[in-house]
């Protein structure tokens, strides 16, 4: 098949070129049309069910809301998991799909069963579904202030204004809104002249519900002509409202301005936003639709705000403070800059060995034409440009079946012969088309398996794998077609002159390995104790998931007493941001209170999220790292009393949140049927966690300490009274403005109207008491005279892991690997705390990710050496040679744990992937030096004679292969720039392993074979 394909190629080369120029166009194309992200995302399928409760308690919202909800959604076809959290007036609960099932068929099936429990939840309950978005999709955030404008008009012309437009931006799915005061129409009713004149808060409600009505009939006809019956009784103005009749007293109309005060107000706040200490301000937050286009979206969010601002009041301003555009630049400039140095570093070895400036020119072709068919691929396939995609491409991996292909077309020319031109390629392209063809089989068998990681790491080394086998293959097509083709063309003219420097470096290889050969069982020896050493030498390197990204930017999460009031938190955020703006890298700060108007997360009011953009890391003076910066601000912020903050980045939090619910590296779930049970649990863990060297950011997840005014029915006085419990409950709601009883419509507007006492009536226990209700007899009655109102602390939130409470313990590991971190705190808890009945332990966050990410690992890596044996047995046809082969695998891994324990790197998923990338590259050398040595075998050489010609002649294409894959990975091993965490472990493994590797493939490797070869001569029978 070979020979044919090779043929043809020579025979019709014009077609080949023509196939090529099919290559670099649609490899342009798709180039155009891949999206461009700086990481992929690495969030899963899941949804998000978001229900209000206005009013409603978190105990409350609980047993009514979330537990009828989990109850329908527990068991749903495919579903992973359930979590949940209920707060004051809301319940969010998250339902997590495997990465095969559809976003929109996932949103169908929660669908349907949140439709099925609609029936079970209080009247005027309504669960919604979050937007079709990901914690990576929220990409772009910007304020918008003004010096004459108040927060509640900022907030109407954002809501109303902005939010709109946006919102119609191809790719984007929704676009939240985050502080400032959404308008109100408050009707303040007067306790006493409401009293003089018989009426309570109800019939206000009632009253204004029943004089705000738009009607019609159907139509009447006169005249031969229709006439549609329009009803107009809207109010459109708060004078309108005040003049609405309450009631009749002594033959006179009782208005609404007669017994309450109509005013602009607004709903009570969930949550605020401050900025760089100077006050608040309102936000946008834009998400993009999962799987846009992020650079498409935010380029064009960005020519749609500088239209809007054309049509705002001059002295508004809308300022982006958080642009993923930032990041993907900064990654797409390190993945170009490395993806250059690789290739121009190829360019030179290729340059260096052949010393033939038209075979260094063919095989350097090479790389722009496999990148090319990668990025059809790409498209076809769906996986975008992002750091994992082409971040890990190594231009050497990509030329290596080109090398071979021109170096043995090269030393032909060389060696000169009476054949014919086509002949002669033919000839050679075939010799070592075979293992080429066996070598590139290996490298994509041991990619193979990495599309079997689940979880964040298979969302994260999928699109790598997927792009370096395309490319792999692209390269194998080119070697075995557009090679030969160009190459019987470009070096049809002369013969090549001898490579002088080449043949000197060829004698003294020959005469090492003679001396080596004849000390074969000492080399052998000291590599196996070299091989044990590493092995052993693995269980004491530091693990960890993955390296942390440098974003460029730091979040703060930030957490107060629970009680705290929304002012009292505001002014703490605007004293942390006065100290974080005074260090001279921070460009501005921008801290996020509560949650936004879209409850896509649950934070409370004492809990605050404060995003710190630094300028690039060169024009830093106050430290020279990003652990450097942060033990400074932590220290600065020391100063603030009552505050806990813990340091992580804007991605990673999301992200850490969305997939597990925790924000830090480590979280250990206590989960059981007892809240106060689990609490106590937490607290103990919380001190071992404390204890233990490397901990930081140790805390409890807040689940008490929330002040309440307990209103407990007396049953007894509402039966003398004649008065039900809703009653009590519409005059509380009423009260305190819950309750809206109609709405003021303007425009695409719309303004409730709620019925409230004012702030001197309801501010204490005392004045609750003071609320009346009437009772069935028409008379008034105080809420005190029906219940007992007393203050206690109730949860401010309460967390479920599929259906059963969980209380959570934090923390971050800083100066220490987490898996060791991990093993001491196990080890410490197992000792030290005993669990109740019915309580266990779940260990989650970063260290859950490692955790399945090694456990896979360890079925993948036996999987990919057993690949590659049984490709190699294939190849040769011989257990032994096969195993003779295989041996560069346990050789490549002394040089990447070597690698690792130079550099201080720990075991990581992405060091693990550059093992099994390396094996694969590893074994390519002995395929291509056991293949010739057979060759010259089979022409009737001596066994000595074939082993030493065969290691010599394979010198230079075993050089230049290891020399190109280990040096384009060179730039990503010693960059310094954006994303350069995840890829230098991966490619300081490769490098490290190629080193020992080509060591083994010429000296370790012909001793082998010759004594493999010498044993099966004398057991012709074994």
């Amino acid at each position: 098949m070979i020979k044919r394909l090779v043929d043809f190629a020579l025979h019709q080369r014009f077609f080949v070129i023509g196939g090529v120029l099919t290559i670099v166009a649609f490899g342009f194309y798709a180039l155009t049309h891949i999206p461009f992200d700086a990481y992929p995302d690495l969030t899963g399928t899941r949804v998000e069910v978001i229900t209000s409760a206005p009013g409603m308690p978190p105990e409350d919202v609980e047993r009514l809301v979330t537990y009828p909800l989990e109850s329908t959604l527990m068991g749903i076809q495919g579903a992973e998991n359930v979590r949940s959290v209920s707060k004051q007036g809301l319940s969010l609960i998250t339902v997590s799909f495997p990465d095969k099932v559809d976003v929109y068929f996932a949103r169908t099936l929660v669908q349907q069963r949140v439709a099925d429990a609609v029936g079970a939840l209080p009247p005027g309950i309504e669960p919604g579904l979050g937007p079709v978005s990901t914690p990576m999709g929220e990409l772009f955030q910007y304020t918008v202030t003004s010096d004459s404008m108040s927060l509640a008009e900022l907030k109407t012309l954002h809501d109303y204004t902005i939010r709109p437009r946006l919102r119609t931006v191809p790719g984007v799915s929704e676009v939240n809104s985050w502080g400032g005061f959404i308008e109100q129409v408050h009707v303040v009713a007067d306790p006493a002249r409401l009293a003089s004149r018989d009426l309570t808060l109800q019939d206000l409600h009632d009253a204004l519900d029943a004089n705000n009505r738009t009607f019609g009939g159907a139509y009447v006809e006169t005249a031969g002509e229709r006439f549609t019956i329009r009803g107009v009784g809207r109010a459109e103005s708060l004078d309108e409202i005040g003049r609405m009749v309450v009631a009749t007293r002594g033959g006179a109309p009782v208005l609404v301005r007669d017994v309450a005060r109509v005013e602009m107000g607004a709903l009570p706040r969930q949550g605020a936003v401050t900025k760089d200490g100077e006050g608040e301000v309102v936000t946008g937050m834009v998400m993009k639709l999962k799987g846009a286009d992020s650079r498409r979206v935010i380029r064009d969010v960005r020519a749609r705000l500088d239209e809007i601002r054309g049509g705002l009041p001059t002295h508004v301003a809308v300022t982006p403070f958080y642009d993923q555009t930032q990041l993907i630049a900064r990654t797409t400039k390190t993945i170009t800059k490395n993806l250059i140095e690789g290739g121009l570093l190829v360019i030179a070895v290729l340059f260096l060995f052949l010393r033939n400036w038209r075979a260094s020119l063919i095989v350097a072709s090479v790389i722009p034409l496999s990148m090319l068919f990668a990025f059809g691929g790409m498209h076809l396939f769906g996986y975008g440009a992002n750091l994992m995609s082409l971040g890990a491409m190594d231009f050497g991996l990509i030329v290596d079946a080109s090398v071979v292909m021109i170096e043995n077309f090269v030393r032909k020319l060389e060696e000169g012969t009476s054949e014919d031109r086509r002949s002669i390629f033919l000839g050679a392209a075939v010799e070592v088309g075979r293992p080429i063809l066996f070598g590139i089989a290996i490298i994509v068998a041991v990619y193979i398996p990495i599309f079997t990681l689940d979880g964040m790491e298979g969302r994260m080394f999928k699109p790598m794998a997927f792009t370096v086998v395309t490319a792999v293959l692209g390269s194998l097509l080119l070697a075995l077609t557009y090679v030969p083709s160009v190459a019987s063309m470009v070096l049809k003219h002369d013969h090549e002159e001898r490579h002088r420097l080449l043949d000197e470096l060829r004698a003294r290889y020959a005469r090492g390995l003679t001396r080596a050969m004849a000390h074969g069982k000492r080399i052998v020896a000291v590599s196996a104790v070299a091989v044990l050493a590493a092995v052993v030498s693995i269980a004491f390197i530091g693990t960890e998931f993955m390296p942390k990204l440098d974003e460029g930017n730091i979040l703060i999460t930030s957490r107060r007493l629970p009680s705290i009031s929304l002012g009292e938190g505001t002014r703490l955020s605007m004293e942390a941001e006065r100290i974080i703006k005074q260090f001279p890298e921070v460009v501005t700060v921008v801290t996020k209170e509560g949650r936004p108007d879209l409850a896509t997360e649950a934070m409370g009011l004492y809990e605050g999220d404060t995003y710190v953009i630094l300028k690039p890391h060169d024009e830093w003076t106050s430290a020279k790292t990003n652990e450097g910066l942060i033990a400074l601000l932590d220290s600065a912020l020391a100063a603030i009393p009552g505050l806990e903050i813990a340091f992580t980045q804007p991605l990673a939090m999301r992200l850490d949140e969305a997939e597990s619910g925790i924000r830090t590296d480590l979280g250990i779930k206590i989960v059981g049927p007892d809240r106060m049970v689990n609490e106590a649990l937490g607290a103990r863990i919380e001190r071992i966690v404390a204890s233990v060297e490397g901990a930081a950011d140790v805390s409890v997840e807040i689940a008490d300490g929330s002040g309440q005014y307990r209103v407990q029915v007396d049953r007894a006085a509402l039966a003398r009274y004649g008065v039900q419990v809703a009653d009590v409950q519409a005059a509380l709601d009423l009260g305190t403005g819950v309750a809206v009883a109609t709405e003021l419509v303007d425009g695409p507007r719309r303004i409730g109207v709620a019925v409230r006492l004012p702030d001197d009536a309801r501010r204490d226990l005392e004045s609750l008491k003071r609320i009346t209700v009437r009772t069935g007899t028409g008379a008034r009655v105080s809420l005190g005279s029906l219940a007992r109102i007393e203050t206690v602390m109730g949860p401010e939130l309460i967390a479920h892991e599929d259906a059963q409470r969980r209380t959570l313990v934090m923390s971050n590991v800083r100066g220490r690997d987490l898996g060791s971190f991990v093993q001491e705190v196990r080890g410490r808890v197992a000792a030290e705390v005993e669990l109740p009945s019915g309580v266990f332990l779940e260990w989650g966050g970063q260290y859950e990710n490692q955790t399945r990410a090694l456990g896979r690992l360890a079925l993948v890596v036996p999987a990919v050496i057993l690949i590659i044996y049984l490709l190699l047995f294939l190849s040769f046809g011989s257990v032994a040679q096969a195993g003779l082969v295989l041996m560069n695998v346990p050789f490549a891994l002394v040089g990447g744990v070597a690698m690792l324990w130079l550099r201080g790197i720990n075991l990581s998923l992405s060091a693990s992937i550059g093992f099994i990338a390396l094996f694969g590259i590893a074994v390519l050398n002995g395929v291509v030096m056991v293949e010739h040595i057979n060759h010259l075998r089979e022409k009737g050489r001596s066994l000595d004679d074939a082993v030493l010609h065969g290691a010599v002649d394979r010198l230079r294409p075993v050089l230049m292969t290891a020399l190109v894959a280990s040096l384009g990975f060179v730039p990503m091993a010693v960059t310094t720039s954006a994303g350069a965490e995840v890829q230098r472990p991966l490619a300081s493994v490769v490098i490290g392993g190629l080193v020992t590797s080509t060591f083994l493939t010429l000296f370790v490797l012909p001793i082998l074979y010759r004594a493999v070869a010498m044993w099966q001569a004398t057991h012709p029978d074994d």
